[in-house]
């Protein structure tokens, strides 16, 4: 298995249009952060992990030239609203995307691509298989098992995904005892960390290292931060030898 990511930054990205603190103007390539997203490979089979407004990008930058299915952890735009840029994989591949979801996240997907849903849509639409799952309730991609479990993102219920030993974990907040359990002795786990200071929906620095130890992984990297942060070089000396800041382009091999 294969993990690549394929954007670690926070639904602003870095750098912040208009900003000019010392992260957005890094020359640090690690300092460069798309919205969050990853691509999970396993043998031939390439399994995405959210869409969010760099989706296209994201894809030439990593060059990736099939894509099997894509998996939502729920409707934020910074995590879906790419999904019109599948289109050239429906092209080429004669078919349409596999799209697993919750049930909520599907119905919101039909408002905001009504035009991939009509009855006759115009040439040229993406074209969305949907496909509802739930938590706790494992389902697969061709033939990689995936798990999907909840945890909250403030008030909003978010899944994560565990693909054997890699668990990912974005915008979490609050996760259960129970769900931890699923997870923990994970041998790789990637959660989110916006920033140092406390968010009422996000993990900051401190709550995503707790976390962590809660779960017990040989490995973590954190993902999903924003620019308030700070630079990539001055956090990597703080970090625990086992936690790493994830960076966009990154790749993992379990």
């Amino acid at each position: 298995m294969q993990i690549t990511f394929l954007g670690t930054g926070t639904s602003q990205g870095i750098p912040v249009i208009g900003c000019d603190c010392e992260v957005c103007r890094s020359t640090d390539p690690r300092d460069k952060r798309l919205r969050t997203s990853i691509l999970v490979t396993i043998d031939d089979v390439n399994i995405g992990v959210d869409a969010g407004p760099d989706f296209r990008q994201q894809m030439l930058n990593n060059q990736v030239q099939h894509l099997d299915a894509i998996l939502l952890t729920h409707e934020h735009n910074d995590h879906i609203i790419g999904l019109d840029d599948v289109r050239p994989f429906n092209f080429k591949s004669g078919e349409d995307m596999p799209i697993y979801c919750a049930e909520r996240v599907a119905k919101e997907l039909r408002m905001r691509f009504a035009y991939a849903f009509d009855i006759n849509p115009y040439p040229g639409a993406p074209r969305f298989l949907l496909k509802p799952i739930s938590a706790e309730q494992p389902f697969k991609v061709k033939h990689t098992q995936v798990f999907p479990f909840q945890f909250l993102h403030g008030k909003m219920p978010v899944l994560g995904f565990r693909f054997g030993d890699f668990v990912y974990i974005t915008d979490a907040k609050t996760v259960s005892e129970e769900t931890v359990a699923l997870i923990r002795g994970a041998e790789v786990l990637v959660v989110n960390a916006l920033h140092r200071e406390p968010h009422h929906s996000h993990f900051n620095l401190d709550e995503a290292i707790a976390f962590i130890e809660r779960v017990q992984p040989r490995k973590a990297f954190l993902t999903h931060m924003s620019h308030r942060m700070g630079l990539s070089r001055d956090i990597e000396e703080e970090l625990p030898s086992h936690i790493s800041l994830a960076h966009d382009g990154l790749k993992i091999n379990l």
